[in-house]
């Protein structure tokens, strides 16, 4: 594996690595331990084609008519991802989406902990949530510039995201992973992803509605 190879990849190819990484993690390689891009691309209906030319951008190599090592491709997707190391994240708004997100501990397989919640509300700052001491507003720059976070989880509703995002910027952090139904106006050099969820439903409302009545 050379990662001196490593290619900068479209949003569509990144987008599609941690579904080859869940395909990987379920092969028992015991009794598999190579596996080819057609293995994957049926397993996901896509086209070997698109499989290999995605794999190529994280420089792991297959050998002709054997295909991939299972445990270095798992390996070079999640370097490539930046799973193989620890990120620590804050996250803002401990309401219900907030909530299951501190509890859902599938998070430390792609390196990110969250290490400090935060909410405006009276009733909820001090309580614990997953074993996670909510904190108030007012202690966030101190906490992000002393724990050195750079990535922030956005779970407020859409009327306070805006200034929330102001105040996560000012405070140091620089990715934010926005899960509040509004578009954030951020600065140059500020890294922002959108989980809209009104967007998924359209799909599988439209996707469902072709195939049967509701």
């Amino acid at each position: 594996m050379d990662y001196d190879k490593q290619k900068v990849a479209s949003l569509p190819t990144i987008r599609r690595l941690p579904a080859y990484l869940t395909v990987l993690r379920q092969i028992d390689t015991a009794d598999k331990e190579t596996v080819s891009s057609s293995y994957i691309a049926d397993k996901l209906k896509l086209e070997p084609i698109q499989v290999r030319k995605d794999i190529a951008v994280t420089g792991c190599e297959g050998r002709t008519k054997v295909g991939y090592l299972v445990t270095d491709l798992i390996d070079a997707i999640e370097r490539y991802l930046g799973w193989d190391s620890n990120k620590q994240a804050v996250l803002v708004g401990v309401g219900h989406l907030g909530s299951a997100l501190l509890g859902y501990p599938g998070f430390m397989k792609y390196g990110l902990q969250i290490v400090a919640a935060f909410d405006a509300s009276p009733k909820v700052v001090g309580s614990i949530v997953h074993d996670q001491k909510v904190l108030p507003m007012d202690d966030m720059p101190e906490t992000v510039q002393q724990l050195d976070i750079i990535m922030g989880v956005l779970t407020v509703p859409a009327e306070f995201a805006q200034s929330v995002a102001d105040k996560l910027i000012s405070s140091g952090i620089s990715a934010i992973w926005n899960f509040s139904p509004v578009t954030l106006e951020v600065p140059e050099g500020v890294v922002v992803q959108n989980e809209d969820l009104s967007s998924g439903l359209a799909v599988l409302s439209v996707r469902s509605s072709r195939t049967r009545k509701w």
